[in-house]
């Protein structure tokens, strides 16, 4: 609706969606004395939403100003991050939410739905979301593919079962929907 799109403009993409529940276990290293340091750093997730119901503090996000923020933990509420294929479908209208997650406690549990678009749909501004003044910002990309290479990039444990069973090794990878992340690092 906040984009003036017909219903269904994005839901048609989504009937076998290479969606993902994932189960993630943080454990602060026994050599890390300081409870603020980042165990996951500072990323975008890559599929359209990421919907996770918060337990436990640590989880920041950060602001349009470079500022990280806590988010507060609510039972009663969800967090909503918007990822890198919306981004792109709404031709930066909506942005991806750059997070990351401290060491508060010796360890923390997460359960993170990842809602994703089909595995062959190609990832690009819908119809009405570019103009002479508002150009394409990304170039198109298949939803599958790219999630396989941010897994890849993000996860050495998937690289290496990839090359052991004689696949080539993975090049660097650049997101450009962690451009603003980039942009902090320099």
């Amino acid at each position: 609706m906040h984009l003036k799109l017909a219903p269904g403009t994005m839901t048609q993409h989504m009937t076998k969606p290479i969606s993902q529940l994932r189960l993630l276990h943080y454990v602060r290293q026994p050599h890390i004395k300081d409870h603020q340091s980042v165990n996951m750093g500072a990323h975008t997730d890559y599929e359209c939403l990421t919907l996770l119901h918060t337990r436990n503090q640590g989880l920041q996000v950060l602001r349009k100003d470079d500022t990280w923020i806590d988010i507060p933990v609510d039972p009663a509420a969800l967090v909503v991050n918007i990822g890198d294929m919306l981004e792109a479908w709404s031709n930066g209208l909506l942005l991806s939410t750059p997070h990351r997650v401290l060491n508060l406690s010796p360890e923390r549990f997460s359960l993170p739905y990842f809602v994703a678009a089909n595995y062959n749909t190609i990832i690009q501004p819908f119809d009405g979301l570019t103009n002479e003044e508002r150009p394409e910002l990304y170039q198109p990309f298949m939803a599958g593919a790219h999630l396989e290479r941010m897994l890849m990039r993000d996860f050495p444990y998937l690289r290496r079962l990839k090359t052991s069973r004689g696949a080539a090794q993975v090049n660097p990878i650049h997101n450009p929907f962690e451009q603003r992340l980039n942009k902090k690092k320099s």
